[in-house]
């Protein structure tokens, strides 16, 4: 006598999974250049993104480098190394400054860029507008070391060409490398001037994708250049602005650790000492790798939660990553 499926069961026929494992098959191979292409890119991640992150053992560890990940003895208790980082004096600080920094870096790194793509996208002379975009990128191919070269050309304040200017006018020199209240600003400025026409390559090409036949209606409704781009350029870009936020937020505890440590000095710790730098100092100057890849771990954590919070708020207003 046969038996009938059990109640709450859904039997898949055995030729019906065949047919389906075929179809995927054969739609596999009719696309095959296409994820040969694609082997490249996933080869990197796995091999350089997703095994690494069997090493985040070592934030729970006594990292010996003599006996290795797998015979380091553990660290009792197993949390002690994000303990160590809580209870630092520096804790507070170095949160605050590494959060403050970036948003600032982040609120005055996506307005410029908007405004220059709006202006070359609003430009009729072409030539003007190429030569514009190519001075723009230009020093987004420049290191820190040599932006750090060319601040303290221009704000020392003993050979600085701005102090030097002050000196000679009467005026009093201004320390910008060397002051808690005005390093942050030479921080922000020098890495906005220097990723101002890079980030702006994202907002022209997502311009470009505008129907130009909006902006022949809003010119026939006798709408001003100003209104066309209030009513038509700004929203019409509305979802690559959240789609950025969104990936900033995910890095929003990476405040520029190259930058910071070629261009920071003993006098403004304070205000410019983040955790990556206090942890090359304290966590990898002294050999302490457990302590680096804990604070890693933390700094990874709140990324990914803030990453989250901001896509769900991101979805209400119809963009978002997922």
């Amino acid at each position: 006598m046969n038996q009938l499926p059990a109640a709450g069961t859904h039997a898949i026929p055995h030729g019906k999974r065949r047919s389906t494992a075929l179809r995927f098959a054969r739609d596999l191979w009719s696309m095959r250049a296409l994820y040969l292409m694609l082997l490249p890119g996933i080869a990197y991640y796995v091999i350089f993104k997703y095994i690494p992150m069997y090493g985040i053992v070592i934030a729970f560890k006594d990292y010996d480098l003599l006996e290795g990940i797998l015979h380091s003895p553990w660290a009792d208790p197993w949390y002690r190394h994000f303990q160590f980082f809580y209870e630092s004096p520096y804790f507070t600080q170095l949160l605050t400054n590494t959060f403050l920094i970036s948003v600032y870096k982040m609120f005055w790194g996506i307005i410029p860029s908007i405004a220059l793509a709006i202006l070359i996208h609003e430009g009729r002379v072409l030539w003007l507008n190429r030569v514009i975009q190519t001075l723009s990128y230009m020093p987004h191919f420049l290191s820190w070391v040599i932006i750090y070269g060319i601040s303290i050309a221009f704000f020392s304040e003993t050979s600085g060409l701005i102090n030097r200017w002050l000196a000679e006018s009467g005026h009093s020199t201004i320390p910008f490398l060397s002051s808690t209240g005005l390093f942050r600003t030479v921080l922000v400025g020098t890495d906005v001037w220097k990723d101002l026409g890079w980030g702006a390559i994202v907002y022209l090409a997502a311009m470009s994708g505008i129907d130009t036949t909006l902006y022949d209606a809003a010119r026939i409704d006798g709408a001003g250049r100003l209104r066309r781009i209030w009513h038509i350029t700004l929203p019409g870009i509305r979802n690559v602005i959240v789609l950025l936020l969104i990936l900033r937020l995910g890095s929003v505890l990476d405040a520029g650790f190259e930058q910071i440590y070629i261009m920071y000095n003993i006098q403004v710790y304070p205000v410019a000492d983040i955790i990556d730098t206090w942890v090359y100092r304290v966590g990898l100057e002294q050999l302490n790798f457990s302590l680096a890849t804990a604070v890693g771990l933390f700094k990874s954590a709140i990324g990914l939660t803030l990453v989250y919070l901001s896509n769900t708020l991101a979805r209400r207003w119809g963009g978002g990553l997922w």
